[in-house]
């Protein structure tokens, strides 16, 4: 018979405090195959997409644009967005912003595009 122990309550603000990088996403927790990440960004990104799944922003603390081909889209604390599989996007922060990202596991926060701002994947806090 196994014994499974009770879940630990995960809380943002410590795990954000364990690392200074910008757009490199850290795993916090998983659910079946979702990772649940968080992350500090600060400047431009690169456009990307992401072929086969959704991205879902949710905004911590701080104000992020979203820009779109067609428009922009402004998120700030306690908001949400959820970008549809293959919509090309990218994110911009004037100042700070820290956020949680739900993404299935093993998704490439560049998408397609690679280069520089690639972060490295699967690492946890």
């Amino acid at each position: 018979m196994t014994t499974s122990h009770p879940p630990s309550p995960v809380n943002f603000a410590e795990k954000l405090a364990l690392f200074n990088e910008h757009w490199q996403p850290r795993i916090i927790a998983e659910m079946n195959d979702y990772q649940f990440k968080v992350v500090k960004v600060e400047g431009d990104f690169v456009w990307h997409s992401h072929a086969d799944t959704d991205e879902t922003f949710i905004i911590l603390e701080g104000v992020l644009r979203i820009d779109f081909r067609d428009r922009q889209v402004h998120l700030a604390a306690g908001e949400m967005l959820v970008v549809p599989k293959g919509v090309e996007h990218k994110p911009f922060a004037e100042r700070e912003v820290k956020m949680l990202l739900i993404e299935p596991r093993g998704v490439i926060n560049t998408g397609e595009e690679g280069g520089d701002m690639t972060a490295s994947n699967d690492v946890w806090v």
